[in-house]
């Protein structure tokens, strides 16, 4: 009798298609930082600074969910699943935290970073949709189209 592999002993090997699409939602953040700046100088110079802030831990957290569970993936599926959930909270408590250990610095607008951190968060994996491929045989990003 044999029995089939458990998650906890397969693994994911390959290429990561995480990574990749974080990387480019990363480099599609660029564009935006103007806009940031500019909202957050609704806020004066302090709002700036903040929204710039708010914006990067947006940034380093999508790079930060895709390095777990790129690295989890090559270890077992069920490590994958623990640091797909695991992880979510854990970044969440490591925003919380870095929002925490700067909310009472003198250039920190609570208001600016605030809605930079939801408004970024969300807008960018809008913008991101249409670059993601939503099929088995491209996972990750949709090829470029060749003219």
């Amino acid at each position: 009798m044999t029995s089939s592999p458990s998650l906890a002993t397969i693994r994911v090997d390959g290429p990561a298609p995480e990574a990749d699409v974080a990387r480019d939602l990363a480099r599609r953040a660029i564009p935006v930082i103007p806009a940031a700046l500019l909202f957050g100088l609704c806020w004066g110079i302090d709002g700036a600074l903040s929204a710039a802030f708010g914006l990067a831990l947006v940034v380093l957290n999508f790079l930060l969910a895709a390095a777990l569970i790129s690295q989890a993936a090559k270890v077992s599926l069920a490590l994958l699943m623990v640091a797909t959930l695991g992880g979510y909270l854990v970044r969440l408590a490591l925003v919380f935290g870095a929002v925490l250990l700067v909310k009472d610095a003198s250039w920190m607008e609570l208001w600016p970073m605030g809605l930079t951190l939801v408004i970024a968060h969300l807008g960018l994996l809008w913008w991101e949709t249409r670059y993601v491929s939503a099929s088995l045989a491209y996972p990750g990003l949709k090829p470029a189209r060749k003219e």
